[in-house]
């Protein structure tokens, strides 16, 4: 296969390392609005510096600004793409996006690296053979070890669909359920950028599923003790924990301690999942299997956290159906 890879940043040249060592990627072709860099990246994995839209397929890793109109040229051009999150940033260009995408046929895969974690498949699959009984609590959390860089902030949506959206995506990958509601808050503990932003750097939420599970949501952009991401699933039978490992940045006062070094950022925690997710977008680019992660299901997530971002701001309960489009 021939790839093209657009975006050459942190997520970026990961992938790009990822696709040139691929036994399926024959020529990796990248682009990126630094010159300089994506010759660097070329020059050291062996790619080209090219028109990465003349492939096979294209993996898109640019800023979120420019995802719809890029998936929309793909989705124009009949090429197999695949795009970090979100398809869009607003709801509006999303469903423009997934009209485009059913209009073409074109496979579109986009990027929840968390469907493709040991962890997260292992609690799925628990769920769904019953080992775990009938679901009644889920728990949460996403926190970051340091926040991001001031200037990404306001073009970031905000914490719910920046951070958040991996949540409302996994929760409905791995229960199968739709949320009815939710009771978002937030504060600011820390610098200033976030208020001035109209963000808020810690969260918390609560989610009423359509059976009526309950969910609870926590988020930070300052857990200095690392990269914490977990989820609970709490059944008649048994409870299960995603995301508890011997690097998870959590001690006990009763004297249990993880036994190495703290995740210090996503990338790292799920660097095999990555690499997971790309191969199964080759192979559905290739015509084996269908689409792991669709238009639809970013939009579905996307929902959850418009609905999350106005019921803060608002300070009530908001049907997800207030939101939809």
């Amino acid at each position: 296969m021939r790839v093209g890879l657009l975006g050459l940043g942190r997520i970026g040249a990961f992938h790009a390392a990822t696709l040139a060592g691929h036994p399926w990627v024959d020529e990796l072709v990248v682009t990126d609005a630094d010159g300089a860099r994506a010759a660097e990246v070329a020059a050291r994995l062996g790619a080209t510096v090219g028109d990465a839209f003349d492939v096979d397929a294209v993996v898109i890793a640019t800023p979120t600004a420019t995802h719809a109109d890029l998936l929309m040229r793909a989705c124009a051009q009949g090429v197999p793409v695949f795009c970090e999150k979100p398809a869009a940033p607003s709801v509006e260009d999303t469903v423009r996006v997934l009209k485009a995408a059913k209009q073409s046929g074109t496979v579109v895969h986009i990027g929840f690296q968390r469907r493709f974690d040991a962890g997260y498949i292992h609690a799925r699959n628990a769920l769904r053979n019953g080992e775990l009984g009938t679901l009644h609590r889920v728990h949460m959390i996403t926190a970051d070890p340091r926040p991001p860089a001031p200037g990404y902030i306001p073009m970031s949506g905000g914490i719910y669909r920046d951070c958040h959206i991996h949540d409302f995506d996994i929760l409905r990958w791995v229960t199968g359920r739709e949320a009815d509601t939710v009771y978002a808050t937030g504060s600011n503990r820390g610098e200033a950028f976030f208020a001035e932003a109209g963000d808020v750097d810690n969260s918390a939420a609560l989610l009423t599923l359509d059976d009526g599970t309950l969910v609870t949501l926590q988020g930070s952009r300052y857990n200095g003790a690392g990269y914490d991401v977990r989820m609970e699933l709490a059944g008649t039978l048994r409870t299960q924990a995603v995301g508890l490992d011997p690097r998870t940045p959590l001690t006990s006062a009763e004297g249990l301690q993880p036994t190495g070094e703290p995740w210090p950022d996503f990338v790292t925690r799920f660097e095999a999942a990555y690499v997971a997710e790309l191969g199964a977008f080759l192979g559905a680019a290739r015509g084996e299997i269908d689409s792991p992660c669709t238009v639809e299901d970013a939009l579905a997530a996307l929902y959850l956290a418009e609905a999350a971002e106005l019921s803060r701001r608002e300070g009530r309960p908001v049907r997800v159906s207030e939101v939809v489009r």
